[in-house]
């Protein structure tokens, strides 16, 4: 595979970042219909997490692909949709996967998604028909999801059921992450977000105390509500505790699942530091592709039309899964 080389006139990460939303590109999945599945949680409240299995047209025996989308993100996302196109033009069955609390599967779901809610993982690989996993189980995690994979992978460490797995644009530092996101140059994009944030806690179907409302409602910040609102309701001590004790960093060097982990240097969110000063050297499961440009989430390269993260993700299960 070339090096990334972005795809004028998206030159800088800002433009990488923004550009499915400018463009609007459309996935039809009418040659994979999807098949909805209710996938329960074992913890005793009832949730269940809604997601759309994809089949391809050829059988074969390659791995159900479980994709996972980033904060505030669900099934309808542009870059799920991309990817799971590409999945399934490459033969793998491809499930696009709802978080709790997000907006497909909050009529089923009181409850909500946090960076470190890898358990909800775990359950979702349990509800699913032993048929399905087969041929195996791979993950590919966006973002916040990408965190969340790459926590799962690392608690379950040998005993993980997944054969491969991908991460892109995780904020693998919450706590760097937030500050850069909170800083005055991303302004805009923070406003967007907690409103969305806020949107999406607050949906009619919400088991949201009167407290918990206010909290929302009140945030200024995405760190107050993390602290006012996510770390107080899930057991944490506060926003950096949550941070702490959820961020992906922690948990790099026990993976024991080939795992690709992409990010780009300009991603105007989530900072490259925590990136570049860990030691990939010392977890040989870990394959990093480090690039300069991308932005978050964004990868649109010169001389194709498919991102250049999902070209990387589908050479990476061609070599690393059963064929």
């Amino acid at each position: 595979m070339t090096a990334f080389v972005p795809r004028p006139p998206w030159r800088n990460g800002d433009l990488q970042t923004l550009r499915n939303s400018i463009v609007r590109p459309i996935y039809d999945f009418a040659e994979y219909p999807g098949e909805r599945m209710l996938l329960t949680m074992r913890d005793g409240t009832g949730d269940r997490l809604a997601a759309s299995l994809h089949r391809p047209g050829t059988t074969g025996r390659k791995p159900l692909v479980i994709v996972i989308p980033g904060v505030t993100g669900c099934e309808e996302s542009i870059y799920i949709k991309a990817t799971a196109t590409a999945l399934l033009k490459a033969g793998y069955p491809t499930m696009r996967l709802n978080l709790r609390g997000s907006p497909p599967s909050r009529p089923t779901c009181r409850l909500h998604y946090h960076a470190g809610r890898s358990e909800d993982l775990r359950d979702v690989v349990a509800a699913l028909p032993p048929s399905l996993k087969a041929h195996g189980l791979a993950v590919v995690g966006f973002s916040l999801g990408g965190n969340m994979a790459l926590k799962c992978l690392g608690e379950d460490g040998e005993t993980s059921p997944f054969l491969a797995a991908a991460s892109i644009s995780a904020p693998i530092d919450l706590f760097a992450t937030t500050q850069q996101f909170t800083s005055r140059r991303n302004k805009v994009y923070h406003q967007w977000m907690l409103n969305n944030l806020k949107k999406e806690a607050l949906m009619p179907g919400a088991d949201v105390s009167p407290d918990e409302r206010e909290a929302v409602l009140g945030a200024r910040t995405v760190i107050e509500y993390d602290d006012l609102y996510v770390a107080r309701r899930n057991g944490f001590d506060g926003a950096e505790d949550y941070y702490e004790k959820c961020q992906a960093l922690s948990y790099l060097d026990v993976i024991r699942t080939p795992t690709l982990i992409i990010h780009a240097d300009d991603d105007p969110w989530i900072p490259p530091d925590a990136y570049r000063r860990f030691d990939w050297s010392t977890n040989p499961w870990l394959k990093p592709e480090l690039t300069h440009a991308g932005g978050h989430v964004g990868f649109h390269a010169r001389g194709s039309k498919v991102p250049w993260h999902d070209q990387r993700i589908l050479a990476f299960l061609d070599h690393v899964t059963p064929r």
